[in-house]
């Protein structure tokens, strides 16, 4: 995969569990650029295509989703590239782990400066 100025931003901005909004912004960003970012709310094409089109549509998806797939696991730890197969997997993954925690951070912090 080619560099460009914008896979610059993941390569300075690793995923650390604090900064998963920032990552995130950064990673869509990149993907937006490469008309990519559909994959992360997709899911992966289980079901054979019937014609020429569905295939196309398969080829895509399963392209896209690997180029994704390669920009997210470029950006974030080593346990959590080990994790998931798939761009939805790895972002499904990260939102349950870093949005939880983040809600629990708010609660904690809301509940302590009452």
């Amino acid at each position: 995969m080619a560099k460009n100025s914008l896979t610059m931003i993941l390569e300075t901005n690793k995923l650390i569990g604090p900064k998963y909004n920032d990552w995130l912004r950064n990673l869509k960003i990149v993907l937006d650029s490469k008309k990519r970012t559909y994959v992360l709310d997709g899911t992966p094409l289980d079901t054979a295509p019937d014609d020429n089109e569905d295939k196309c549509d398969t080829t895509k998806w399963i392209e896209d989703d690997l180029q994704a797939q390669c920009l997210m696991l470029a950006s974030m730890s080593n346990e959590l590239q080990k994790r998931h197969e798939h761009v939805v997997e790895i972002y499904t993954h990260l939102q349950v782990v870093y949005v939880q925690t983040w809600y629990e951070h708010y609660v904690a912090s809301k509940e302590l400066f009452q």
